[in-house]
């Protein structure tokens, strides 16, 4: 028997491994079951385009049916903010999504909505958890009986989200703006959305391929070289936009085919809902983002809260009060006026907007920010090491056994999620193992691209010798 554990974000495991149709049967029993104590009536279900997505998300469907659950299933793939959205729009208690967001393709796994469209609560969460038995222990429904009984109805998902991007941006304004955009889907589910919405973009990877070409489908940097040498060849994209597998992540590039990093976009998107449009509310970012968030927060007298890693802890917060903008260094960013959900089409939107609105490239626009906080730049390792190393890293974190790493003295320890090590004039270094994968993440910040490397390069020395 295999001990059902939700991460960072939902439960994952690798297909025909520990993903197994028995598995998936287990969870959504225990999610089931979870729903029965709620009172709960109907649950939205939908997949994105990892192999197995559609017998997978049926699979959940059937188990609500055995326990008389009314579901409405996504025809098709479909974005995790698809999902989310609409769980709000049909009024349903929750919502599954079967997948693996930014995990490589070997990856399948299985989010938790709530109700309110954004990720469940950590301590719901928990409670599923406790609810997942050992093995499955009722007999599945028929799709074609579900239906008989009037508990399924096949539901066009990504419509229903696409008319409300369409209720909530000035597209008319970024459609005449002549901002050329470039788009890679990574394979992802945000795919023939993008391709409605902007039919004149040019596109990458925009095809139905669950083995997304065995690259994880992360939107960060090292994953999108291609992209950025497509922006850089082309000389005719403006903004380039990228989402990860199941498009709640984003990764962006300027005209020049540079990356522009999640830091990035949130002082970006911060700097047009309340510079621009002169927004009220809190700023709640995750402890791996850059503290110049906090600056900016500050400038424009708003109330600035840190969260331990995982969008959850946002969306719990967002769920309760007003927040501006929140987000994750991972790409998962949210702002005012749509669900408490990350979502990467909304987020790139929103930027084309401040661009169309504004007129200015994506290039003067960051410009603008530095200009009230200061240049900066940012990067990531990801180190693949055995769980004996990994936890012996750790512990000289937790011992404040690292007084240095190369030339850089540390000057103050913090550790709200993993260890981050300040070293004055805005540069720090983060370690923090993964919540989702065997891996152990290091970020830095300096003041420029060779700096952040130098950082990095010198922690990595001074971690493994």
């Amino acid at each position: 028997m295999t001990k059902i554990k939700f991460g960072t974000d939902g439960w994952r495991a690798i297909i025909a491994e520990d993903y197994t149709i028995e598995n998936v049967r287990r969870v959504a029993e225990g999610t089931a079951r979870w729903m029965k104590k709620q009172g709960a009536g109907q649950a939205v279900i939908g997949h994105d385009t990892r192999f197995g997505g559609e017998l997978f998300a049926e699979t959940t469907a059937r188990v609500f049916g055995a326990f008389g659950f009314k579901v409405k299933l996504a025809k098709g793939f479909v974005s995790t903010p698809m999902v989310s959205l609409g769980v709000v729009k049909t009024g349903s208690a929750l919502g599954v999504v079967i997948t693996a967001s930014h995990n490589p393709p070997s990856y399948s796994g299985y989010k938790l909505k709530s109700r309110l469209g954004g990720p469940m609560i950590p301590a719901q969460v928990a409670e599923v958890e406790a609810e997942v038995p050992e093995k499955p222990t009722v007999e599945l429904v028929s799709l074609e009986e579900m239906e008989a009984k009037g508990l399924l109805e096949y539901v066009d998902l990504e419509s229903l989200y696409i008319e409300h991007v369409r209720a909530g941006f000035d597209l008319e304004a970024i459609r005449k703006s002549g901002i050329r955009i470039g788009y890679d889907a990574m394979y992802g589910a945000g795919q023939n959305a993008m391709r409605r919405l902007f039919p004149d973009a040019t596109l990458l990877h925009c095809a139905y391929n669950p083995s997304f070409m065995g690259q994880a489908p992360e939107p960060i940097h090292r994953n999108l070289q291609e992209f950025s040498q497509l922006i850089k060849d082309s000389g005719n994209i403006d903004i380039g936009l990228a989402n990860d597998g199941d498009a709640d992540r984003i990764g962006m590039y300027d005209g020049e085919g540079n990356f522009v990093d999640s830091h990035h976009i949130l002082l970006l998107l911060l700097l047009y809902m309340r510079g621009y449009k002169k927004q009220n509310g809190k700023v709640v970012i995750t402890f791996s983002v850059t503290e110049k968030m906090k600056a900016l927060a500050e400038h424009y007298g708003l109330e600035y809260v840190v969260t331990p890693i995982g969008f959850k802890y946002i969306a719990e917060i967002m769920a309760e009060e007003d927040v501006i903008v929140g987000g994750e260094e991972s790409g998962g960013l949210a702002v005012k006026g749509h669900i408490p959900e990350r979502d990467g089409i909304w987020i790139g939107l929103t930027i084309l907007e401040f661009m169309a609105k504004t007129g200015k490239s994506l290039q003067e626009l960051i410009q603008e920010v530095y200009g009230l906080v200061g240049p900066f730049s940012y990067d990531r390792d990801d180190l693949h090491l055995t769980e004996e190393k990994k936890q012996a890293i750790i512990r000289k974190c937790e011992e404040r056994a690292l007084p240095a790493f190369g030339k850089y003295q540390v000057e103050s320890v913090e550790d709200i999620d993993g260890y981050k090590f300040y070293f004055g004039g805005g540069r720090w270094v983060m370690i923090r193992p993964s919540g989702t994968e065997p891996v152990l993440r290091v970020y830095a910040q300096g003041p420029d691209a060779e700096e952040v490397r130098a950082i990095l390069d010198a922690t990595h020395e001074t971690l493994l010798g």
